[in-house]
């Protein structure tokens, strides 16, 4: 404990930096954590149910390598002629190795006219994205892409 007649204590720049470092990456590492294969297959089940995917009738662009985890663009478009009588209900997308394996759910009627989306999304590490198609008579399409990240996007 310091006492006011004590001299100042020495403490330089670069050892506050260090300790507030190791402090960060001390809170951060037992949050960072990929996904089990138990955790993709329950993201899975919880999005599609029971039904089994057939591979096929998805076209997926995605960049073979992203630079940044953090900022991925994936443009999913789903063959399908988005009719009242046939069209796609939702579009999930699940990344295999996030800490979180689920990333978007996007809903679709026959007034939007095209099965079709873009974004960006974060990925942790080199994965697996899978992409499923829900469609209006219940059946299901399934594409997937390996991609590579240079610099992983996701902390927790």
């Amino acid at each position: 404990m310091q006492h006011l007649d004590d001299p100042p204590l020495a403490v330089d720049r670069r050892q506050m930096l260090i300790a507030a470092s190791v402090g960060l990456v001390a809170s951060i590492v037992p949050f960072a954590r990929a996904s089990t294969s138990d955790e993709v297959d329950a993201a899975i089940r919880d999005l599609i149910g029971n039904a089994t995917p057939r591979d096929g009738g998805i076209a997926l662009q995605v960049p073979e390598t992203a630079e940044n985890g953090a900022v991925v663009p994936v443009t999913v478009v789903v063959d399908s002629p988005m009719t009242a009588e046939r069209y796609v209900r939702a579009i999930h997308l699940v990344a295999t190795k996030n800490p979180t394996p689920g990333i978007a759910s996007i809903r679709l009627s026959p007034a939007s006219g095209r099965a079709q989306v873009s974004m960006r999304i974060r990925l942790a590490e080199k994965q697996m994205l899978l992409v499923f198609a829900e469609h209006s008579d219940g059946t299901v399409n399934r594409a997937a892409a390996e991609i590579k990240v240079s610099v992983g996007g996701c902390l927790t």
